[in-house]
C-alpha cells in the first residue's frame, strides 16, 4: 500500500469521521466492547474542532487520494496529547498506524514539546505494543466509568461554573499536582461553558474542563473530585476517565451506580511527573 502522509484540513471531518468510527467498532467488537463513539456523525463531530482548532496538529494518511488513517496532537500545553488515532479497518497491518504515530511524535519533537502522552484501550493488545516499541512507558490504568448524573452534594463544597477570573486559581492547582498548567484547554472550555470550579473553605480547590471522556479535571482533595463529577449533568461520549489506584473515589463512583465500561492505560514519552493529588485525565492526558 503506497500512503502519503499530509495535513489535515477541516474539509476532512467527514471522511474521518467515518474511518474513526468504523475503526473503534471494529476493534471494540472483536473484543466485546462497545466503540467510543456511537455513530458516524457523533465521530465527525467529534473531529471536526480538532482539524479547525489552531492549537491541534492533524495528519492524514491517504492511499490513492482516498483517506485511509488520521492522528491528531494536542498542543495546547507543555505536554501533548495524542489522538484519536484511527486507521481504516481494511487497511490494518500494514504500517498505517506505525507511519501516523511517528508523524506526530516527530511533530512533538519538532516542537520542542516537554512530553507526550496518551491514553490506550487497555484490550488492545497490538496497540500496546505498538506504543511501547515507539518509546512510550506505561503509568497507570485508568478506568471509563459511564451512568446517570449522581446529582450529589456534600456540605461545604459549592461547584459553579469556571469563570476566565478563575483561571490562574485554577493554574495553581494543576502545578501542585502535575508540575505544569493546562490553560489553554481551560480557556477553551470556559469559552464553551463547559467548565466548572470547586469551593470549599473559601477558596477554588478543584476544577473540570467537563467530566467526560474530552475533558480533564484536578483537584486538591478525593472529596472537592467526587464533589466536580456529583454535580456533572452528563458523562459525555464513553464516560469519564478515572485513575483505577484512587480507590476512595472509584468505589465511591460504583457505589454511586457508575458501571465499569472499560479499562485504558496513561502512557507518556518524555517528562512525566507522578501526580501529586487527585485528577482525572482526557482521553488525550
Amino acid at each position: 500500500m503506497s500512503i502519503v502522509l499530509r495535513p489535515g484540513t477541516p474539509a476532512d471531518a467527514a471522511a474521518c469521521g467515518a474511518i474513526c468510527y468504523e475503526a473503534f467498532k471494529a476493534i471494540g467488537s472483536a473484543h466485546n466492547f462497545p466503540p467510543d463513539f456511537p455513530s458516524v456523525e457523533v465521530a465527525s463531530g467529534a473531529l471536526a474542532p480538532l482539524l479547525a482548532h489552531s492549537g491541534f496538529y492533524a495528519v492524514v494518511a491517504e492511499s490513492e487520494g482516498r483517506i485511509v488513517g488520521s492522528n491528531f496532537l494536542d498542543e495546547r500545553s507543555r505536554i501533548a496529547g495524542i489522538g484519536p488515532i484511527t486507521v481504516d479497518p481494511h487497511g490494518q497491518n500494514r504500517g498505517v498506524g506505525g507511519r501516523l504515530m511517528q508523524n506526530v511524535l516527530d511533530r512533538a519533537a519538532g516542537q520542542d514539546a516537554a512530553g507526550v502522552r496518551l491514553l490506550q484501550a487497555g484490550y488492545h493488545n497490538r496497540s500496546l505494543c505498538l506504543y511501547t516499541k515507539l518509546g512510550f512507558r506505561t503509568r497507570e490504568p485508568i478506568s471509563v466509568l459511564q451512568g446517570r448524573p449522581l446529582r450529589r452534594s456534600f456540605d461545604g463544597y459549592r461547584v459553579r461554573p469556571a469563570t476566565a477570573a478563575d483561571v490562574p486559581a485554577c493554574n495553581q492547582i494543576c502545578n501542585e499536582v502535575h508540575g505544569f498548567d493546562r490553560a489553554n484547554e481551560l480557556r477553551d472550555a470556559i469559552a464553551q461553558n463547559a467548565a466548572s470550579v470547586v469551593e470549599h473553605g473559601g477558596r477554588i480547590t478543584g476544577y473540570t474542563t467537563a467530566v467526560a471522556f474530552f475533558g480533564h479535571s484536578v483537584a486538591l482533595t478525593n472529596r472537592d473530585l467526587m464533589a466536580l463529577i456529583g454535580a456533572a449533568a452528563e458523562f459525555g461520549g464513553p464516560g469519564l476517565l478515572l485513575p483505577t489506584r484512587n480507590y476512595e473515589v472509584f468505589n465511591w463512583c460504583l457505589e454511586a451506580g457508575l458501571k465499569l465500561v472499560f479499562q485504558m492505560t496513561l502512557m507518556s514519552v518524555g517528562l512525566y511527573n507522578e501526580p501529586t493529588g487527585p485528577y482525572m485525565p482526557s482521553v488525550l492526558f
